[in-house]
């Protein structure tokens, strides 16, 4: 097939099967526009450690100028396109440009206290990984630190109802760190997932403070086979504060509540609630619930 065969091909096909062209249509938010965006904010965040060379304490307030002007524009350029694709519930004003560079210097305005979390996360990341050697490697060797930071940044904008640019930035996140952290998810301080990889936590998720993951953990729905009539309600797990929950376990459904200071065991599949200090581990056929508190001495190396 020649290139002028193949190309006849293409356009007839654009032409019959309709749902995934963009012809004609607003400029969506540019997907590399929106990784280097977010690669940007990570030098805000963590000052010195995502930069190709040191930034010295006398010329920091250059060097954060400098970047936080540049991801302003480029980020208001970026949310306008999904302002005129989807515009929020509430815009801060009518003229879609003006409304996103106020969006976006009010979600710049959050990059402190996004930063007062993420201090708590890299501390819980330090202190329960005694392999981690310093905060300086969590920070610039743990997958963990960009997809949390990702998701803390891109759940600012989720709230501000701003379409496709949070999940494009977890998705970022999602594709360097194999952890799928939705940006609708609430999710307290001193978070911290080991290993990282093939972690979920779904978009109506909560989770508490002081709760510790493993790989491979699912924080899911019950059933997705009503499609867009579940839009908007709770289908995600609720997660109380001091929580661990080892390898490969799957936590499912909006209802599902894990009491406060419980341990989930490694491949365990809960659909109920448990209440406050359980131990749940996995059986052949179904899960085990016990109270951790009689349960010290069953299992003494189990974190509980």
């Amino acid at each position: 097939m020649s290139t002028q065969e193949l190309t006849q091909a293409l356009i007839k096909s654009y032409q019959e099967t309709g749902g995934i062209n963009h012809l004609d249509g607003k400029n969506l938010p540019s997907r590399r526009a929106v990784g280097r965006i977010t690669e940007d904010l990570l030098r805000l965040l963590f000052p010195g450690f995502f930069d190709e060379s040191a930034i010295a304490t006398a010329a920091v307030r250059s060097a954060v100028s400098e970047v936080v002007d540049e991801v302003a524009g480029r980020l208001t350029r970026e949310i306008a396109r999904s302002i005129e694709y989807a515009p929020p519930p509430e815009l801060p004003d009518k003229d879609p440009t003006t409304a996103a560079r106020l969006i976006s210097m009010a979600f710049l305005a959050r990059l402190p206290a996004v930063r007062e979390v993420l201090a708590t996360d890299v501390e819980a990341a330090y202190n329960g990984d005694p392999a981690a050697l310093s905060k300086e490697e969590v920070i610039v060797a743990y997958p963990f630190v960009e997809a949390i930071a990702a998701q803390r940044m891109a759940h600012e904008l989720y709230l501000r109802g701003v379409a496709l640019i949070p999940r494009m930035m977890t998705e970022w996140a999602h594709g360097r760190s194999g952890m799928d952290l939705h940006p609708g998810a609430e999710i307290g301080d001193h978070f911290f997932v080991d290993h990282c990889t093939g972690t979920v936590v779904g978009e109506t998720s909560a989770i508490g403070n002081h709760v510790k993951m493993y790989q491979g953990v699912g924080l899911v729905a019950r059933s997705l086979a009503a499609g867009q009539q579940l839009r908007g309600k709770k289908r995600h797990p609720t997660i109380e504060d001091n929580v661990t929950i080892y390898a490969g376990a799957t936590i499912v459904g909006g209802e599902t509540v894990v009491g406060e200071g419980s341990t989930i065991g490694a491949n365990a599949f809960l659909l109920h609630s448990v209440p406050p200090r359980s131990l749940v581990l996995a059986d052949d056929v179904r899960v085990r619930v016990i109270a951790k508190d009689g349960a010290k001495s069953a299992a003494p190396d189990w974190e509980i």
